[in-house]
């Protein structure tokens, strides 16, 4: 009996084998489970991204076409109070809304025979673009020979009729929004007569920004962002490089420095609106520089960005092998030939994928510039530096707050082309730094 029970006990303790065994199984299952959490992170991120991109593109791919309709205008020279018809200069402040109106008026009489009331020929007006008259007046000032003829022209309609076509286009039942059941009636039959079209939408690039949606555009936007980022480039690169390279290569360590370099990491980490108020009170309040300029945004965003471009290029640089430095030194280079000819070069990947990064972080930046009054309405495209203007995300931030339908397709098409921009600069510093890590190996 007691042989048996000794053989029963010692038949239930594990083996060293089956130990093992276990304790791999155990970290199989575990490392299987971490490699799917961890494909469950990037999957979690990258559908919502797309969910992000595809709520974009679906509201704002319809603001890149406008909607236009073909009218047989006849440029009366009495109608367009010309004078003097051979007089190019008059073309500017001639009357183009009569020839408008006469042309919707004798579409409108085929239509309908009946006489049109007040209220309906306000209507009738209504359902075209304001902007209409600039499309005549460069089409006479172009072709001046067309005076008291009749042309066909295409113009643009006003935002409603916009809305309204387009969502007929898509399957819908038609936007009414504002449009009453008599505009409805002639838009329908409008686009039965095959007099309506949709066509890409140049005025969104070309021209400023506007309260009327059909004639707001980037432009004046695009180029203050341009001027604001020459500037932010012209001066925190050079000043960030070189600040980096004294930090890391000649300050002595001591307190000094190690309060300079604790300084510069708390002002990475500062909250961009800080530095908006910083320009408020030195440029604005101190220089007494004019709100609102690219000269100033650019200041701001240099004081913004010099802390991420300064730690960047330090790590670059401190990333290149002590070796490198050693052998230039023994072969009797310089201090400074060290730096330029072997340590720079060397970091440069590095350091301008920091730097781009830091620009593309800028491009995008709002809090600062609405600070410095970044966020007055201009039509106007700056020419200089001087000149007032907004920027891409201070327009996108305006126009997300107005009321008009119209007004959401025009801001998610102005993010795509923010995120357009954010986008190619983050592929650029890839690219550089991949390019130029190939060049030095």
């Amino acid at each position: 009996m007691r042989k048996a029970s000794h053989k029963s006990c010692t038949a239930k303790v594990p083996s060293t084998i089956d130990l093992v065994n276990r304790n791999l199984a155990k970290r199989k299952r575990a490392e299987w489970r971490f490699r799917v959490y961890g494909i469950g992170a990037i999957l979690f991120g990258f559908i919502c991204l797309l969910i992000l991109f595809t709520d974009i593109i679906s509201k704002g791919h319809g603001a890149f076409f406008k909607t236009q309709i073909h009218l047989q205008i006849h440029f009366n020279p009495q109608r367009l109070q010309v004078l003097q018809p051979g007089a190019i200069e008059q073309f500017n402040n001639a009357n183009y809304d009569n020839v408008i109106q006469d042309a919707l008026f004798a579409d409108n009489a085929r239509i309908s025979p009946a006489l049109l009331s007040a209220v309906d020929k306000r209507q009738l007006l209504s359902l075209i673009s304001t902007g209409a008259v600039y499309s005549l007046r460069e089409t006479l000032t172009d072709s001046p020979g067309v005076l008291n003829q009749s042309v066909g022209v295409w113009l643009t309609v006003d935002d409603d009729v916009d809305n309204y076509v387009k969502s007929l286009a898509h399957g819908g039942e038609g936007y009414t929004g504002r449009l009453s059941q008599q505009q409805q009636s002639w838009v329908n039959r409008w686009i039965e007569n095959g007099q309506v079209r949709q066509t890409f939408n140049t005025t969104f690039f070309t021209s400023g920004d506007s309260r009327e949606p059909e004639q707001a555009g980037i432009r004046s936007a695009l180029m203050g962002s341009l001027y604001m980022l020459l500037v932010t480039i012209g001066l925190s690169f050079p000043i960030g490089i070189a600040a980096a390279v004294y930090l890391e290569e000649y300050a002595p360590i001591n307190r000094v420095t190690d309060f300079i370099e604790v300084n510069i990491n708390n002002l990475a980490a500062v909250p961009s609106i800080i530095f908006g108020l910083l320009g408020l009170a030195i440029f604005i309040g101190f220089f007494d520089m004019p709100r609102s300029v690219p000269l100033v945004g650019g200041l701001v965003l240099t004081l913004m960005t010099l802390p991420t471009i300064i730690i960047s290029s330090r790590a670059a640089i401190k990333a290149v092998p002590s070796s490198i430095r050693d052998a230039a030194y023994g072969l009797g280079a310089s201090k400074m030939q060290v730096v330029l000819h072997h340590v720079l070069p060397l970091a440069m990947p590095g350091v301008l994928t920091g730097a781009i990064i830091g620009f593309a972080q800028a491009l995008g930046e709002t809090a600062p510039l609405l600070m410095i009054g970044m966020v007055a309405f201009i039509v106007d495209v700056p020419a200089d530096l001087m000149d007032p203007s907004s920027a891409l995300p201070v327009q996108i931030f305006l126009w997300s707050d107005s009321p008009e339908r119209a007004f959401v397709e025009r801001t998610s098409a102005a993010i795509m082309v923010l995120l357009a921009f954010l986008i190619s600069m983050n592929g650029l510093a890839v690219w550089l730094r991949h390019r130029l890590g190939r060049s030095h190996q």
